[in-house]
């Protein structure tokens, strides 16, 4: 909104020239981002407490988690809502882009407080049922890819990290890699969001990564010599990435062990379809699977228990999934697993963009 009414100024108003720069508005969209998120925080923790919206504890996870009972969550609502405010500040309103992303945020949002909701009503941690969660993210991601399929400018090309010239057309089946990838993001994120400040970090981390290519897509001249995909239009992906970081940064200071709010399913869900519809816009979709290493490993340790367990009639891999839970049985203290973790996602987010030159 900002961007819309003040650049067009810049002709009679030379200063406000700086508002065509998409790094300029990708950094102001963070640092709004994050400061809406610093002054409403407490206000909004207060009006949690104040409703008695509190976290809902699995009875069989770690006896540790257990004085977290009532914690403040539902954050992923205060996330949203300075990506959605910072957005309308600094982004360009005119690209649809920006719109899909939206989109996408609010809806898998809608999904995971429905979830959260439940949950708390039911004073117990079973909200939505997975097979209606999961048809629910289907049509979301679905729509995502048939409306880039569909776009002019889009093509069903896949791009493979570190193989420039390995270039496979899916077509139509583009639709189901989308899918895959925006609903495996998803699920993955929530299913790391389980100790203090854990999904933020690498949160943070993947969404920097993701604004560095989407203004290298957006950009003819830059793509063409990184020999990335060129996405016409893809520029104003690094201002709702902004959002992103800035946004969480500022829900880290809050969550950070020992929380005083968490994000529910509504921070975690629709982050993680967010993630998951960057890397699809920006055509650097097997990409997440590297910079988002710790969702990965969070989403395989939960597959490998659960195949095991059945396979071998109740033996068990870890010592509890996901994965950040066996390291707590093993004696690592919270901030121990958190911080290190946040290490493996820093060098994994290093090598996501060392594949720029690596092609």
């Amino acid at each position: 909104m900002l961007y819309n009414f003040l650049y067009p100024l810049h002709i009679d108003y030379s200063w406000l020239n700086v508002f065509r720069y998409i790094t300029f508005r990708a950094i102001g969209s963070s640092i709004t981002a994050l400061l809406f998120v610093i002054i409403v925080g407490p206000i909004f923790i207060a009006w949690l407490k104040k409703k008695q919206i509190g976290q809902v504890i699995r009875e069989d996870g770690p006896e540790s988690h257990f004085s977290k009972q009532g914690v403040p969550t539902m954050g992923g609502v205060l996330i949203l809502a300075a990506m959605i405010f910072s957005t309308f500040i600094w982004a360009d309103l005119t690209n649809g882009l920006v719109w899909l992303l939206l989109g996408v945020s609010i809806f898998f949002g809608i999904i995971g407080s429905v979830d959260d909701w439940k949950k708390i009503r039911k004073g117990n941690s079973r909200g939505l049922t997975a097979r209606e969660k999961l048809a629910l993210q289907v049509v979301g991601a679905s729509i995502v890819g048939l409306y880039l399929i569909l776009h002019p400018v889009y093509d069903g090309v896949l791009s493979l990290p570190f193989f420039k010239a390995i270039l496979p057309d899916l077509g139509w089946w583009y639709i189901p890699l989308a899918v895959l990838v925006i609903v495996g993001a998803s699920n993955a994120v929530n299913l790391t969001d389980g100790l203090d400040g854990l999904a933020a970090g690498p949160i943070v981390i993947t969404g920097a990564v993701y604004l560095v290519f989407s203004y290298v897509a957006g950009n003819m001249v830059v793509a063409q010599y990184l020999q990335i995909p060129f996405v016409q239009g893809a520029g104003e992906v690094a201002v709702y990435c902004g959002t992103l970081v800035g946004a969480c940064l500022g829900f880290l200071w809050f969550n950070a062990y020992p929380a005083q709010i968490f994000m529910g399913d509504v921070g975690s869900l629709s982050l993680g379809g967010t993630l998951g519809a960057v890397s699809i816009i920006t055509k650097q979709e097997l990409l997440l699977a590297i910079v988002g290493g710790i969702f990965v490993l969070e989403a395989v340790s939960v597959i490998l228990q659960v195949g095991y367990f059945k396979l071998t009639a109740g033996k068990r891999i870890f010592l509890m999934a996901p994965i950040h839970h066996h390291f707590e049985k093993k004696g690592w203290v919270e901030p121990k697993v958190v911080v290190r973790f946040w290490i493996i996602s820093i060098i994994l987010g290093l090598i996501g963009l060392a594949t720029l030159k690596l092609r």
